[in-house]
């Protein structure tokens, strides 16, 4: 089970690498207006908050490592809570306030590793 919970933090930690990606390098490319359904003029005006919201993607995801990598059990744990917490705050307030799509795209998969966490716990 500490396995599995172990590839879901991952999965989720990869994941927000691949948002801050999108958010601070692609944001105005075809791909990045493809991911977040902009036009061209609207991904050019918002450039600069995306990419701050991509440097905070990127702390997310590296607290995610680091609890992966810590090699105290008990505070691994704690970090996983903390960060995949933030994670699902983040995906509540996206969703409730830009797209219900976050609700989905970060929220379940944090969900999921979170409960997964307790299991293994």
């Amino acid at each position: 089970m500490a396995i599995l919970s172990n590839i879901l933090v991952a999965l989720v930690a990869v994941e927000h690498v691949y948002i801050l990606v999108l958010e601070m390098f692609l944001w105005t490319r075809p791909a990045g207006r493809r991911a977040f359904r902009m036009t061209a003029e609207q991904a050019e005006a918002t450039k600069v908050l995306a990419g701050n919201q991509g440097l905070y993607n990127g702390f997310l995801a590296a607290g995610l490592f680091w609890a992966l990598l810590q090699p105290d059990v008990a505070f691994a744990f704690q970090l996983k809570l903390f960060f995949l917490g933030c994670v699902l705050v983040a995906a509540l307030y996206g969703g409730a306030t830009a797209s219900r799509r976050i609700l989905f795209i970060q929220g379940l998969p944090a969900l999921v590793a979170l409960i997964f966490v307790f299991l293994a716990s």
